[in-house]
């Protein structure tokens, strides 16, 4: 008799567009997982988790503690901001989970080796989010590499050229615009970048210098009359930055569509809407000029890198 491929049961903290919105859904998608539980600071992103992956209220938790009082599934996805990412790992191992991480790690040598003693005593696997290692055109170019054919490996020129609506979401006016609350630009945005550079390489960093500065997104360079808030603006339909056009203007354009990043960040709705997306940015930290905004982050910055080999 064929034996069945026993399901693995998964739970959630940080049910937001990379919990539950991304992961959450794949995992859904693939009969070898079933959503056990979630834990959020949202009850909105909850009440998603139930109606989306038929988690039973008693599943569910604001609270983390309360999460972790016990193991409720064989998986833990961590996807909560880069501050709690490590606290919520070693939870996880302590109950006996095997961890999905999501990047960054930590900006934190000291909690990066907390973490390893923690996994070494307990036993459970940690897997990082690095899913670019698995992307087939980066594994072609590291074949490539391997194989010699564009000959000795010398150099490697990278830039990550972050969209300027992505700055402005993120790393203006979202959740990685101040460094005392996230990890640093290098980490957030690029780590991927970093984890791709050691991977083409086959070797560990010798040495790293790096510069950068907060130089665009600043008070000074408001532009004359403009209003800290896009709904009160007189350039709301002209500004590149506008919060009509990026959230608004283009989740029409792309078909008005159920759910669609970044639009589902700003606005929690279970379904989008234009009124819906509207009231959340006029009323929310989405819908501030991005020259008038608490963020500190580098919006440049240069990195050099000398390998062991």
């Amino acid at each position: 008799m064929e034996q069945k491929e026993r399901v693995l049961t998964v739970a959630i903290i940080g049910a937001g567009s990379r919990g539950a919105d991304s992961y959450g859904k794949v995992m859904k998608e693939d009969p070898r997982y079933k959503i056990a539980s979630a834990c959020d600071k949202r009850q909105v992103k909850l009440d998603a988790v139930k109606e989306r992956f038929g988690v039973s209220d008693d599943n569910l938790f604001l609270d983390e503690k309360d999460f972790f009082a016990k193991k409720r599934a064989d998986i833990c996805i961590v996807a909560t901001q880069d501050k709690d990412h490590v606290r919520h790992c070693i939870s996880a191992l302590k109950l006996g989970y095997d961890v999905l991480l999501e990047k960054p790690i930590t900006d934190s040598k000291e909690e990066c080796q907390k973490l390893l003693a923690v996994q070494k005593q307990y036993g459970g696997k940690v897997v990082v989010c690095h899913v670019l290692r698995y992307a087939q055109a980066f594994l072609a170019a590291s074949k490539i590499i391997d194989e010699g054919k564009i000959g000795k490996l010398m150099d490697i020129q990278a830039i990550e050229q972050v969209a300027f609506w992505h700055q402005a979401h993120s790393y203006v006016r979202g959740n990685w615009r101040r460094s005392e609350d996230t990890s640093p630009m290098i980490m957030a945005k690029c780590c991927h970048d970093m984890d791709l550079l050691q991977f083409y390489a086959k070797s560990k960093f010798k040495t790293v210098s790096s510069i950068g500065s907060l130089s665009f997104f600043k008070k000074e360079n408001q532009p004359k009359g403009a209003a800290d808030h896009c709904k009160d603006c007189p350039y709301l339909h002209s500004c590149p930055y506008s919060a009509e056009k990026i959230y608004v203007d283009w989740w029409v354009r792309d078909g008005r569509p159920k759910t669609m990043w970044p639009m589902n960040v700003v606005c929690t709705d279970e379904t989008l809407t234009e009124e819906g997306i509207r009231k959340a940015y006029e009323n929310g930290p989405y819908g501030r000029c991005v020259f008038a905004c608490d963020n500190d982050v580098v919006d440049h910055q240069e990195t050099n890198i000398l390998f062991e080999n």
